[in-house]
C-alpha cells in the first residue's frame, strides 16, 4: 500500500522524500515498479473492459446478475461475485428505482371480473396471456400517463399508449395497437387491475367484441398483477428515473426509443432465463 501511495502522487512530492517519511527503501520501490502485474491482475483488467462494454450496451442499467449473463453469452467464464467486485472497484452502479403516484382508481360501481389468471404468469405461446396496466411519468408539462400490454410468453410489449389523461381512450390505444400487431386467433386471457379504465364499458365491450376472456386482480392486491408491476419498475429505473423531462413529447419519444430498441429486442429478461 505505501509503494501505490508513492506512485499515485509522484506528480505531487519527490519520491525520496515520501519514500523517507513512509519509511520504506527508495531500492524497493523501484523494484517494485518494474515487477509485472500477476496473472491474476492481468485477467481482472481484460474482464474489467469486457464488462465495461456489457454496461456500457445494456445503458449502463444492468447490474452484476445481468452483465455477469452477457459475459456467459460470450463464452467468458467468470463468477458472478467477481464481476460484482470488479463492477464495484469500477464505480460501475445499475439505476435505482424512484417512487410515483398511485394512478389505481378502484372506487367505482362497474362490473367486475374475476382473478382468472390467479398469479400464473407464465405462457408457454404467444398470445394466450396479456397483462396490463397503468403507470405515470412526471414531466415538467404535467403528468404523462402510460398504459402497456405485455404478452408473458416472452415479456414483449405488445401495446403501448402515452397520453395526459389515464382514461379508457389510453387503454384502449394500447389495446388496438396490441391486437394490430398479434391479432390472436385463439382464446387470450386479457388480465389487469379494477381500475375504472378497464372497467368501463366501452373498454368492456372492446374486448367482448374480440371474444377475449375477461381477469382481473382482487382489490388492493398489487400482487395479483406482479408481471406488469415488475415491468414498470424496470422501465422507471432503466429509463425515466434518471432524466429529467421537460415536456410530454420528450418523455414520450425517450419512452418510444426504450421500449421499441431496447427492452422489445435487446434487454436480458431474468424471468426467461
Amino acid at each position: 500500500m505505501k509503494y501505490q501511495f508513492v506512485s499515485a502522487h509522484v506528480h505531487d512530492y519527490p519520491v525520496v522524500a515520501m519514500c523517507r517519511v513512509l519509511e520504506v527503501a527508495q531500492s524497493g520501490y523501484y523494484a517494485w515498479k518494474k515487477r509485472q502485474p500477476s496473472a491474476r491482475q492481468q485477467e481482472d483488467e481484460r474482464l474489467s473492459g469486457l464488462i465495461q462494454q456489457a454496461f456500457t450496451r445494456g445503458r449502463a442499467v444492468y447490474g452484476s446478475p445481468r452483465v455477469h449473463a452477457v459475459l456467459q453469452r460470450q463464452g467468458i467464464c467468470c463468477s458472478r461475485k467477481r464481476v460484482a467486485r470488479l463492477m464495484r472497484h469500477a464505480g460501475r452502479v445499475a439505476a435505482h428505482r424512484k417512487r410515483t403516484p398511485h394512478t389505481t382508481d378502484s372506487h367505482h360501481d362497474h362490473p367486475i371480473a374475476p382473478n382468472e389468471l390467479n398469479r400464473e404468469f407464465i405462457a408457454t405461446a404467444p398470445n394466450q396471456r396479456w397483462v396490463g396496466d397503468i403507470t405515470v411519468v412526471e414531466t415538467q408539462e404535467g403528468w404523462l400517463y402510460v398504459a402497456a400490454l405485455l404478452d408473458l410468453s416472452a415479456r414483449r410489449c405488445v401495446g403501448w399508449a402515452m397520453g395526459a389523461h389515464p382514461d379508457e381512450a389510453l387503454v384502449t390505444s394500447a389495446f388496438q395497437m396490441a391486437w394490430s400487431q398479434r391479432a390472436p386467433e385463439k382464446t387470450l386471457l386479457h388480465h389487469t387491475d379494477r381500475g375504472s379504465h378497464y372497467t368501463s364499458l366501452g373498454y368492456r365491450a372492446l374486448l367482448a367484441s374480440h371474444a377475449i376472456q375477461v381477469s382481473m386482480s382482487r382489490r388492493a392486491n398489487c400482487w395479483d398483477n406482479a408481471a406488469v408491476e415488475s415491468f414498470w419498475h424496470t422501465l422507471k429505473t432503466e429509463c425515466t428515473n434518471h432524466q429529467q423531462f421537460t415536456t410530454r413529447q420528450h418523455a414520450h419519444t425517450i419512452i418510444f426509443e426504450y421500449l421499441e430498441v431496447f427492452y422489445n429486442r435487446q434487454r436480458l429478461h431474468s424471468t426467461l432465463g
